[in-house]
């Protein structure tokens, strides 16, 4: 089914439930390189009650709807944890959900994916990096600016891992016990063999997925006794199990770390595995995509990058009540 421009106002006026799921199923001929159900986005802001566990947030650029549905989904429910872990677009995702803005990172996706100053070529003219992150978190004249009051609240831990370029390990930045948080998080999202590393404290920093894609030891280093995984890939998935031979040649200056990329998809391998004897056991609780995702990194596709929103958002409704149990269970 097509529905014309015109028609679309009338989209906007509907806010009910059972209607956004059948405005989702339908394809809607866009011309301005904008998500067409933008305006079903839910808005506002969320509580202030944090729940004791550690929430982690997987990368994947712009995988990261999924998440960004599934935690606008847990705003809405009052589910806010008091700690949040994020690599690359995980990072990114944990940014709006501490600053309990509902529906802040998905708006801007989905209605400035296709501008040139957010992503191609004056993104990398402003940042060296076909994907400038900046633009989310500077107040450049974009949909909505960060909250930066709440966000920096002391009361909710956030943090964002980087991999440290002479050492090839993951370093994990804390809001409030670090320089620059924000420069940390645009390190954790830069994209390797394409961005320039972000140097902080005089030290540079690439994709946190070099070192460490899921952050999910971290959290139980730290000793959380409840810790949420969100998933960015089906259940299933597993990269091709092989040494990324070319960061060994394009990295060799920084040896440490083109080590580290170079085993990282067999690591990632790992640590899925890892996570699903770990959720089996009870010690935490994983959630991912109910069907396998096909959007790029880079995705272009609005329509795809909006299913993919709402997939993260009904995943979450659905799996609420099991979130509910794993969380009042006793240790």
């Amino acid at each position: 089914m097509i529905i014309n421009k015109p028609d679309l106002e009338k989209i906007k006026n509907i806010r009910n439930i059972q209607t956004l799921k059948n405005i989702r199923n339908i394809r809607i001929t866009n011309t301005n390189k904008e998500y067409s159900g933008i305006d079903t986005i839910p808005t506002g802001h969320a509580s202030e009650k944090l729940i004791d566990a550690c929430l982690v947030l997987e990368g994947g650029a712009f995988r990261g709807m999924y998440s960004q549905g599934f935690t606008d989904a847990l705003m809405r429910k009052d589910y806010n944890f008091s700690c949040v872990i994020g690599t690359s677009a995980g990072a990114l995702c944990g940014i709006n959900y501490v600053s309990g803005q509902i529906g802040r990172g998905a708006r801007t996706n989905l209605k400035y994916r296709h501008d040139s100053r957010y992503v191609g070529a004056r993104a990398f003219l402003h940042d060296r990096s076909p994907v400038d992150v900046t633009f989310l978190t500077e107040d450049r004249g974009i949909y909505e600016p960060l909250d930066e009051e709440r966000f920096y609240r002391p009361e909710q831990r956030f943090v964002a891992v980087a991999a440290n370029c002479l050492t090839g390990e993951a370093t994990y930045f804390e809001k409030g016990k670090c320089s620059d948080i924000l420069k940390a998080v645009q390190a954790s999202a830069t994209m390797p063999f394409i961005s320039r590393m972000v140097m902080i404290d005089d030290v540079p920093y690439l994709d946190g997925g070099a070192s460490c894609k899921i952050p999910y030891q971290w959290a139980i280093d730290q000793g959380y006794k409840k810790i949420i995984v969100i998933r960015t890939r089906d259940i299933t998935f597993r990269k091709p199990d092989k040494l990324i031979s070319q960061a060994l040649t394009f990295y060799r200056k920084y040896p440490e770390f083109a080590e580290s990329l170079a085993h990282s998809s067999i690591d990632y391998n790992r640590q899925c595995d890892e996570i699903e004897e770990l959720h089996a056991q009870g010690r935490l609780f994983r959630f991912a995509p109910t069907k396998p995702v096909t959007v790029s990194r880079i995705e272009s596709d609005m329509e795809k990058l909006g299913e993919l929103y709402w997939l993260g958002y009904d995943d979450c409704m659905i799996y609420l009540d099991e979130l509910e149990e794993y969380l009042s269970r006793a240790e």
